[in-house]
């Protein structure tokens, strides 16, 4: 396959899996219950923190977490009471359990108080063409109150390697909007093409079949690499083509 052949095979799994279905199995599904902005971002975040492990369980899971945040995930994180938190304690999702979600909680509304907000955080510490700054900054002020130290590795970090997959899924579904019905697009001070790709073992194998990707490892340097690829075919929304090797890697095992 020459490359603009490659590239017209993967704008059409774009184009197929890029639509409202896409959300009728996917966790993106949960924040899209939500209308109000801060909803959106506060139940996509935790979804998206959530998200590895079998797509099932955890629809099933974010779902319960927000009938445990009153449906009303903002309210919840700006207005909580120490009993509210205890409440959580019930919840687990593999190694994420309530205490886990009780110091989110907590985490969240430090960013919301002090920083302005979720938005305001990513934008502050972006660059030019990648948000990988901008996610190893948010998870040192994520923890900068007094927090337990085990919910730490709940949120990648790219100074240290990590493809940081679910944060890339999260910012994806926040930022771009091409009015499909599936990412939110809310946050217009960030632009698409500072996106990354979510790297996980379904994008990562079907980059490698179609020559996209070479480093054997799904890690930092292999979303580097695969980001050069992508950005390649398109500059301005280079992770829309997320859509075509998930689509590729899990509905047709390509």
């Amino acid at each position: 396959m020459t490359k603009n052949e490659l590239k017209d095979f993967l704008d059409a799994k774009v184009i197929e899996y890029n639509n409202p279905k896409f959300n009728e199995s996917d966790p993106i599904q949960i924040p899209h219950t939500f209308t109000l902005k801060e909803d959106i971002e506060i139940s996509g975040f935790l979804t998206a923190t959530i998200s590895w492990g079998n797509r099932k369980s955890i629809i099933k899971n974010a779902t319960h977490m927000m009938a445990l945040l009153d449906q009303a995930p903002y309210d919840f994180v700006m207005n909580h009471s120490e009993k509210d938190l205890e409440t959580l304690k019930s919840f687990v999702h593999r190694t994420f359990n309530g205490d886990d979600l009780a110091q989110f909680i907590v985490s969240l509304k430090h960013i919301y108080t002090q920083h302005n907000g979720l938005e305001a955080l990513f934008t502050t510490h972006a660059v030019t063409d990648s948000l990988q700054p901008a996610i190893h900054q948010f998870k040192q002020v994520f923890f900068e109150n007094e927090h337990l130290q085990r919910t730490q590795k709940h949120i990648s970090d790219p100074n240290k390697n990590s493809a940081a997959k679910r944060i890339n899924m999260y910012l994806r579904w926040m930022v771009r909007n091409d009015n499909t019905g599936v990412d939110f697009g809310i946050w217009d001070k960030l632009s698409p093409s500072q996106l990354s790709c979510p790297l996980d073992v379904h994008s990562g194998n079907v980059a490698r079949k179609l020559g996209l990707l070479n480093r054997k490892q799904n890690d930092g340097k292999a979303l580097t690499e695969l980001d050069g690829a992508l950005r390649k075919f398109d500059k301005k929304d280079p992770v829309k083509y997320d859509f075509a090797l998930f689509g590729l890697g899990v509905f047709e095992g390509f």
